[in-house]
């Protein structure tokens, strides 16, 4: 290695260690009938089956880490309880569930921390809770913001580092499978802003630095 690639790497660690965190964080989960604690196999009413629900959430933890948006969308459950004649698949509450359990919380019910339908309901400080069923078809997409000082006996602050640690899951509960039908697992590990600041600094200098060094070495066999 030679002496201006160390000192560049070196003026990358010191960059990223002062450098502000000054990033959102953005969680993809995706949500599904395997991740429930216990065996789901939709049936109708009348033990019929019915189709499997699925769906995605994308979470967005704002810069300062105060708050986090939520846009979830949902198929195959019922957001209106008229979107199919059988009553099974009627959406009755939607939460986040935290713990301090080891990650990940797989086969694990969590407690409650944020419920954006149903019951418990904390999205309220303020409301920030859009339902919006499908036009055609079954199921809808729901957005929120779960704000620094909403939760079910707690605040988002104090969950925050469960969040981060995968120790977290978002669930939809619906009358046939009131414990939950599908759910979403956190991934278990979330680089935070600063650790991504400090990696895509230290990557770019990294970068000037190798194309220095094919520069000089190019200029040495142009000189030989």
């Amino acid at each position: 290695m030679t002496a201006s690639l160390r000192f560049l790497l070196a003026a990358a660690a010191l960059a990223g260690l002062s450098a502000p965190a000054q990033a959102s964080t953005t969680i993809e989960v995706n949500l599904t009938t395997n991740q429930e604690s216990i065996p789901i196999v939709p049936t109708t009413t009348l033990g019929a089956p019915r189709p499997t629900a699925f769906g995605h959430a994308t979470f967005v933890i704002n810069d300062a880490m105060t708050s986090m948006t939520m846009f979830v969308t949902v198929s195959n459950l019922d957001f209106t309880g008229s979107q199919t004649a059988d009553i099974n698949d009627n959406l009755l509450n939607a939460h986040i569930h935290a713990g301090t359990f080891p990650p990940p919380p797989a086969l694990q019910n969590l407690p409650v921390v944020w419920g954006f339908f149903g019951a418990p309901f904390n999205d309220n400080n303020p409301n920030d809770a859009v339902v919006t069923p499908f036009s055609t078809g079954v199921g809808g997409t729901i957005s929120g913001k779960w704000d620094a000082t909403e939760g079910n006996n707690t605040t988002f602050l104090a969950q925050l580092q469960n969040i981060l640690a995968g120790r977290a899951y978002i669930n939809f509960h619906t009358t046939q499978f009131t414990g939950g039908e599908i759910r979403g697992n956190f991934p278990s590990s979330i680089p935070e802003p600063s650790a991504w600041a400090l990696m895509l600094l230290g990557f770019g200098l990294m970068g000037v630095a190798v194309r220095r060094q094919n520069t000089r070495e190019a200029g040495r066999l142009v000189q030989n």
